[in-house]
């Protein structure tokens, strides 16, 4: 499986970005994670420093759309082949631009696409 970056991570286990991680581990993918407060997840070091991040198939959203826009370039720049707008995320601005960098915008839930194989 092609690496995954989990943005918007939270150490709260309470947290789906935190239970998308665990799932993530898990299911055998290997992981990355950004937020604001670091720290680890089942073995994932939540960073948050760009220069850490590299080599990204996926980015999986969690951080809602108002917060977004000050990170489109970085996300942009880390040429992932998908983005997962899991729900409160969805952003058709950001959909756009991603679409004209040649990104894939999949509107789903992360945790939902983990169960049900479809990941």
């Amino acid at each position: 499986m092609k690496k995954t970056l989990v943005f918007g991570a939270s150490l709260n286990p309470t947290r789906y970005s935190n239970l998308a991680i665990r799932r993530l581990v898990d299911s055998g993918i290997e992981t990355q994670a950004y937020g604001l407060g670091e720290g680890e997840v089942s073995g994932v070091n939540i960073s948050n420093n760009f220069n850490e991040i590299n080599h990204i198939h996926t980015i999986t959203l969690y951080l809602n759309p108002k917060r977004q826009k000050e990170y489109f370039n970085e996300l942009i720049s880390l040429a992932p082949s998908r983005v997962i707008f899991n729900p409160g995320t969805e952003n058709p601005t950001f959909y756009r631009l991603l679409e004209k960098n040649g990104i894939e915008v999949n509107v789903a839930c992360t945790l939902v696409l983990l169960s049900t194989g479809q990941y």
